[in-house]
């Protein structure tokens, strides 16, 4: 790879040279221990792997040791937590470990709007990326189906019962929901950042077209089916939770589900292929698993468990990624993805830039699009002393979970050596590993020092604890989260939040189930523009929605908009086909 210089090509052309030397994907799985029946090729570089046989094949297999990669409080521009993952799975094989990496499969709204694919970066990536950030195998194709076809019951569901007494229902062998029309539980979903279908009228016309209501659209990666699909152990599983997605209320005030719509069955076999992972590689040939999607702040953000316990057989070391900062993401891993799974960690990374550090400590905004102040390439070691405030308030949150926290410093060309040496001196007084990592540069040689301090990290015993009992009442918990995470004084809630938490707790069911808290990524608060680390303010819990399927409540603080908007300059105006070699080209 020394031929590939990320200084003077851009991601999707380094991408491009190193595809020319891919291993075929039969190599790829073989190499991991992966017998031919339990691959399913999608072409020369793409396969699926049927978890079953592989877990049932090495059920006695010791579990690899299992590191989560999370972040800081971010930039809007990321950190690099994605090109670190990759970054470290290639230190470690450098290292000589078996390994395995689990990363999620990127959004179409991001990968054609701002913040552009999900690879990874410079010599760091997953390939090939095309295929990668247009489609992969078609699981959110998959999601977005069925989440529809849920819709579609609901809506058809609608206007006949609006349409036919009881006797003509019975005679479609249809037994009368009483569906109130304002208590839809579901938007419809498209994987694109479209804010101009938040909000829309539905069933214009006469009878025939529908009942008319109001509807809107989210973008597919917060459907309740990709939670789903993170969270699910098998086939049958996913099946049950499909049936318990709640989709409306009765006028009596009853839920409503998918089930009641018998569509759970035709929405499974939707994702009767989605529920395999993915296998990829690194540019240097390590295998990545590509299962789940992003978007911790509105949805679980994880790579799947499925991923993560094939991966824990096949390796020595197995390298998954949280979404955004250890507030969300690595609280999600945490306190559901781990409770879900069963799987103790040996330990998590906690990516840093200077350049996001340098934001923290009052530092000049930061606006994709938009050139960078100059703050931002000048050394300044006091303004990144003064962000570090915002690392030890993630390196603290990771300390709670009781594993050992690696804080991965991503190195950028602009950074400089005092600013680095500040960095040091406050994660490692607050008690964390420190690793300086190149890997956007010079790939796996570039992140040998971060594989090994994430080596060393393992080496320790784990005391692993979760931050909150399932049987601790639900308004407890969001006071936990909100105070030992957030580091908020304490949590406010409207009116109308104030009575769903009050049907919550008196629901068995509902009660018991895990908290997947919605909140800004871009402050510890709810407010996207306070940096740092936040002191003497209240978390507002604003309303609650329920995700019976996955089994999540989930408490929405601030305004959060599951469907977001399209920049100004977004990233599809660069994004192009060679049309004499038909290659795809633009994608970052």
């Amino acid at each position: 790879m020394t031929t590939l210089d990320p200084t003077q090509m851009k991601d999707w052309q380094i991408a491009e040279a190193a595809e020319a030397g891919m291993k075929p994907i039969t190599r790829v799985a073989a190499d991991l221990g992966i017998l031919p029946d339990e691959l399913m090729p999608y072409g020369h570089h793409i396969g699926k792997v049927n978890h079953l046989r592989v877990l049932e094949r090495l059920a006695s297999r010791p579990d690899a040791k299992y590191i989560d990669v999370t972040a800081i409080t971010p930039t809007p521009l990321g950190e690099g937590k994605t090109t670190t993952t990759i970054g470290l799975v290639d230190g470690l094989g450098k290292l000589g470990k078996r390994v395995t990496g689990a990363i999620r499969q990127p959004s179409g709204g991001p990968t054609f709007n701002v913040k552009g694919g999900a690879a990874g970066g410079g010599l760091a990536q997953c390939i090939p990326l095309t295929d990668f950030n247009l489609g992969l195998t078609g699981d959110i194709d998959a999601i977005t189906n069925a989440h529809n076809l849920a819709m579609v019951a609901l809506t058809s569901r609608l206007q006949h019962e609006f349409n036919y007494d009881d006797a003509t229902l019975a005679t479609r062998n249809l037994k009368r929901l009483s569906i109130d029309p304002n208590a839809i539980s579901m938007n419809w979903v498209m994987d694109f950042s479209a804010q101009a279908l938040r909000n829309i009228i539905i069933g214009i016309g006469d009878k025939m077209d529908g009942f008319m209501m109001r509807s809107g659209f989210a973008i597919t990666v917060s459907s309740e089916i990709m939670a789903i699909l993170a969270v699910a152990r098998d086939i049958k599983d996913l099946r049950e939770r499909m049936a318990r997605i709640v989709v409306a209320t009765s006028t009596s005030g009853k839920p409503i589900t998918t089930g009641d719509l018998d569509v759970a069955g035709a929405m499974t076999a939707l994702m009767h292929k989605a529920i395999y992972p993915n296998l990829l590689q690194t540019i240097e040939g390590n295998p990545v698993f590509v299962h789940a999607g992003p978007f911790a702040n509105i949805a679980i953000g994880q790579s799947s468990i499925i991923a993560d316990r094939i991966a824990l057989k096949l390796g020595d070391y197995h390298v998954t990624e949280s979404g955004f900062g250890a507030d969300i993401g690595f609280e999600k891993f945490w306190n559901l993805k781990c409770r879900f799974s069963g799987l103790t960690p040996s330990a998590a990374v906690v990516v840093c830039t200077v350049r996001a550090l340098k934001m923290h400590g009052s530092g000049p905004k930061v606006s994709p699009g938009a050139p960078l102040d100059r703050a931002y390439t000048e050394s300044n070691p006091g303004l990144v002393e003064r962000g570090a405030e915002n690392l030890i308030a993630h390196i603290e949150t990771v300390r709670k979970s009781g594993i050992a926290p690696v804080v991965c410093i991503n190195h950028f060309a602009t950074d400089h050596d005092d600013e680095i040496l500040a960095i040091r001196r406050a994660a490692e007084g607050a008690g964390a590993r420190v690793a300086v990592s190149r890997h956007w540069a010079r790939g796996g040689e570039g992140a040998i020092d971060l594989a090994e301090a994430v080596v060393d990290a393992c080496a320790q015993k784990s005391e692993f604890r979760f931050l909150y009992p399932l049987d601790m009442p639900l308004k407890d918990r969001i006071h936990t989260i909100a105070t030992q995470v957030y580091g908020a004084d304490g949590v406010s809630y409207t009116p109308a939040a104030k009575e769903k938490l009050a049907v919550l707790e008196k629901d068995p069911e509902t009660c018991t189930m895990g908290t997947c808290m919605v909140k800004t990524h871009l402050s510890l608060s709810h407010d996207p523009s306070a940096k740092g680390r936040p002191r003497g303010w209240t978390l507002p819990i604003r309303d609650f929605m329920v995700y019976r399927g996955a089994g999540f409540i989930v408490p929405v603080a601030g305004d959060i908009k599951l469907m977001p908007g399209t920049a100004s300059d977004p990233a599809f105006r660069r994004i192009d086909v060679n049309t004499a070699t038909g290659r795809v080209t633009g994608l970052f």
